[in-house]
């Protein structure tokens, strides 16, 4: 097996790990939220607190699988254009660093529900809504990532599409999603209550991603005669 087709299985296998891993710790997760209601949410939390610790330390390793698919990723398209090629790398580090700041709020939540010496002076019910409040605090950190984890996409997108050796729709398919993803995160905080631009944001970023990782994974890349 030659060189650029290690990288690209490497770059592929990291890549579905990740998403796998952060997929299975975030709904697994949400299992345990109900919207609105701060007693059940942190009665779910503290009944299954092991288990709740386990869907935060596996949204933190998925963070480190994305960013470590995103430098085998770099590895294999640096010889495309190596300028873009470490924009994108940059941007993904962007992302992650955003992601991981944001879980800690993950952990401030078993820190209030676990009664520490200095938050007796807080009722039950006040600790429950600090609790919910951390837990809408995770959520947007994690939606500014958004912002990093869609613009990383459009130079990937270009490499991809200009390597010669990897599908060109692929990289058409991730330019696209850049920008739809760009306006999932502005519809989030500009317009919260127009959602409709999930129905494209989420199922194009499913084909453009995981499309992407099997193609890696599975088919590999050609090594390039030289002109």
């Amino acid at each position: 097996m030659n060189t650029i087709n290690k990288n690209a299985r490497m770059a592929g296998f990291l890549y579905l790990i990740y998403m796998v891993t952060h997929i299975i710790s975030d709904v697994w997760r949400g299992s345990y939220i109900v919207l609105g209601d701060a007693a059940a949410t942190t009665s779910n939390i503290m009944a299954h607190e092991g288990l709740f610790t386990v869907t935060v330390v596996g949204d933190l390793l998925a963070a480190a699988l994305f960013f470590l698919a995103a430098w085998a990723l770099y590895v294999l398209l640096k010889p495309v254009n190596k300028d873009l090629a470490l924009l994108f790398l940059l941007l993904n580090l962007g992302g992650v660093a955003v992601q991981c700041s944001s879980d800690l709020f993950l952990f401030a939540i078993q820190l209030l529900m676990n009664g520490h010496d200095t938050l007796k002076v807080f009722q039950a019910d006040q600790l429950q809504s600090l609790a919910m409040f951390f837990l809408d605090l995770r959520e947007k950190g994690f939606t500014v990532a958004q912002l990093f984890y869609g613009a990383w996409l459009f130079p990937l997108g270009y490499l991809v599409f200009k390597s010669g050796f990897l599908p060109k729709i692929l990289g058409i398919v991730l330019m696209v999603h850049c920008f739809t993803w760009l306006s999932t995160f502005f519809q989030s905080f500009l317009f919260p209550g127009f959602t409709a631009i999930t129905y494209v944001s989420y199922p194009l970023g499913f084909i453009a991603e995981f499309g992407l990782s099997l193609w890696l994974l599975i088919k590999g890349a050609k090594e390039q005669k030289p002109a």
